[in-house]
């Protein structure tokens, strides 16, 4: 339930697909976020790096080895979702 704690939270999911790809700097992450507040994109990433799921170094943000953990599990759910939809709507 903590993740979902965590994922659950405005802009998280955001935060964490726009970093799945590349690395970005803080400004390039806003930029790609629709301008979030930089408060809120500061709060965000604090978070998601206290539960270990980004890190930072030189080059910016990215996911850390259990973020692309995640990401591969999150892509799973995401193929689930689809296949759901789709017989929700033929329902």
């Amino acid at each position: 339930m903590a993740l979902f704690d965590v994922l659950g939270q405005r802009w998280t999911m955001r935060i964490l697909w726009e970093i799945s790809q590349d690395r970005l700097t803080f400004r390039e992450l806003r930029a790609r976020c629709d301008d979030v507040s930089p408060t809120l994109l500061n709060k965000r990433l604090k978070q998601l790096r206290e539960v270990c799921l980004v890190d930072h170094d030189t080059q910016g943000y990215g996911l850390s080895v259990l973020g692309m953990e995640l990401k591969d599990y999150l892509l799973e759910l995401s193929a689930w979702s689809h296949r759901w939809a789709d017989m929700i709507d033929k329902s």
